[in-house]
């Protein structure tokens, strides 16, 4: 065994462990040792995905002794790679970017339990990709869950607060049915283990028995997943949850956790309950038309926002739906337009919430329309990362939402059933998402002038990230370190959704051989 198969295993721990080391540090310490360990188990994924390329195939790694059907084991490939540095990049620019804003939101004393959280998403994002063992996926839902209503109570106010309390109610309520799911699933096949599993799997299908209880353990597995990834209508806990978190939060749960929760619902298709039997099942149907119905009322709700943190996050459901529809074409040109859409949303989504703050910083802290009037002249570069975020959703060429919607597209003409709705809610999702992104893109680069333009300079000039909270606690470093840091994430981000954009055939090219790998 190569030494770099042991890296998946390796990077989990680690991930786990610094939240542990965390404990006893302040929140400095806590939050370079999280941007260490982010760094290197990215850098271990890099090395991954370069191995199982350069092999051509996909590896599983033993922890323990015991060999399958009881042991415990990772399996790792080219997709599995591809997904980890992606999520790895994410996270740790999405820490750089909001770290000076997390000083600001969240207490001195507790600023450690918030980069634990961080490890502890970190490490289960981290072996929701890389585990080949359901119940061990199950636990690592359940710690992802925790993390996440950690990051979004943090900074324990009254929203923040009730949005945690919703999260959590709406997170296991999915995490129930998926667990159902599991132990009806562990009945019928006695397996845990994903590709013992599927044989059992597929000698029930051949003899034709437990027709109900598979179909009930799709249709449980399912919508569990569903749930916690906001799937339309079970999304009205993403705009509390994603508008009023801390900056680096809000990008780290937008982008990266309901795209783990998709990804762990991929590996049960193909490699558990077999991707034909879920087409069979007709579930894929069911998953098809809530993802249209995303698409198309996300960006509904998303114009009719005031609020433009409610706004970025209701554009999230629609971009989810793009997502599920994807999967819903029962296709493997439809399954790999779905996960390069995970990968451009999480990029995406990540560069519009940290620009957003720095767009909020020059306009007193408010989030209205009327409010960032001008705010791209008064911030240049978080009003280009904004304009960047939203023409990409929106479907700009060059960008990585054009390539997208343009698999999208060519994906629909293999499912003439469901070729013309895909290809109708596309265009009318395209338009209405140009309604809200562009209108508030104008808005940013409009000048303002009158009693309008005065009250934005004051509230321009009155305003400083340093500053001490009314306990007396939080104080930040200096403003210029602020920017900087906001300005490296931002122009990263920009790059990678570049990246996506301008180099998408070879990233298509790995993500087709994944698949082929997962089936």
């Amino acid at each position: 065994m190569s030494f770099v198969q042991n890296f998946p295993f390796f990077s989990i721990i680690a991930a786990m462990f610094s939240g542990i080391l965390s404990s006893v540090l302040d929140g400095k310490k806590a939050r370079n040792l999280s941007l260490l360990v982010i760094a290197v188990t990215t850098g271990m994924s890099v090395m991954v995905l370069g191995f199982c390329m350069r092999t051509g195939e996909s590896y599983t790694y033993m922890m323990g002794h015991f060999p399958a059907p009881w042991g415990n084991e990772i399996r790792a490939g080219v997709l599995e790679g591809l997904t980890a540095v992606l999520f790895g990049l994410v996270m740790f620019f999405a820490v750089i970017g909001g770290m000076d804003h997390t000083a600001v939101d969240v207490e001195e004393s507790k600023q450690n339990l918030f980069y634990i959280m961080i490890d502890l998403m970190l490490s289960s994002l981290l072996a929701l990709i890389y585990t080949n063992d359901l119940f061990t996926a199950y636990v690592f839902v359940e710690i992802n869950t925790i993390a996440g209503c950690g990051l979004i109570m943090i900074r324990q106010v009254g929203r923040s607060l009730s949005s945690a309390i919703r999260y959590m109610i709406m997170s296991q309520l999915g995490s129930g049915l998926f667990l159902i799911g599991l132990s009806l699933l562990y009945d019928v096949t006695g397996h845990l283990l994903m590709s013992p599993a599927k044989e059992a799997v597929a000698e029930i299908e051949a003899a034709g028995l437990y027709a109900v209880p598979m179909l009930v353990i799709m249709a449980v597995i399912s919508v569990g997943l569903a749930i916690k990834s906001g799937l339309y209508p079970f999304h009205y806990w993403i705009p509390d949850t994603y508008g009023y978190a801390t900056p680096t939060a809000s990008a780290v749960l937008s982008g990266l956790v309901s795209k783990g929760y998709i990804f762990l619902l991929i590996k049960i298709f193909y490699r558990v309950l077999g991707q034909e039997n879920v087409i069979a099942s007709q579930m894929i149907n069911v998953l098809f038309v809530f993802g249209l119905a995303g698409m198309l009322m996300g960006s509904v709700h998303a114009i009719m926002e005031k609020d433009t943190r409610r706004m970025i996050a209701y554009s999230s459901v629609a971009q989810i739906g793009y997502i599920y529809m994807g999967i819903g074409l029962g296709t493997q040109a439809g399954m790999v337009a779905a996960v390069f859409h995970m990968f451009t949303h999480s990029a995406t989504k990540a560069l519009l919430f940290i620009s957003a703050v720095g767009l909020y910083e020059v306009s007193g802290d408010r989030k209205d329309y009327r409010s960032l009037v001008g705010a791209g002249y008064r911030n240049p570069l978080a009003g280009i990362g904004f304009a960047v975020g939203a023409l990409s959703m929106v479907g700009f060429p060059m960008l990585s939402g054009f390539i997208s919607k343009l698999l999208f597209a060519t994906s629909a003409l293999q499912s003439p059933h469901k070729m013309l709705p895909t290809i109708i809610a596309l265009a009318v999702s395209t338009v209405l998402n140009a309604v809200y992104f562009l209108r508030l893109v104008i808005t940013l680069y409009t000048i303002p002038s009158g009693d309008e333009g005065e009250k934005t300079r004051a509230f321009s000039e009155g305003q400083k990230l340093s500053s001490e909270k009314e306990d007396g606690h939080r104080q930040t470093s200096s403003r210029q370190q602020v920017i900087t840091k906001l300005r490296l994430a931002v122009v990263s981000y920009i790059l990678l959704n570049l990246v996506l954009g301008l180099y998408s055939q070879p990233i298509v090219a790995a993500i087709g051989k994944g698949l082929s790998m997962f089936a």
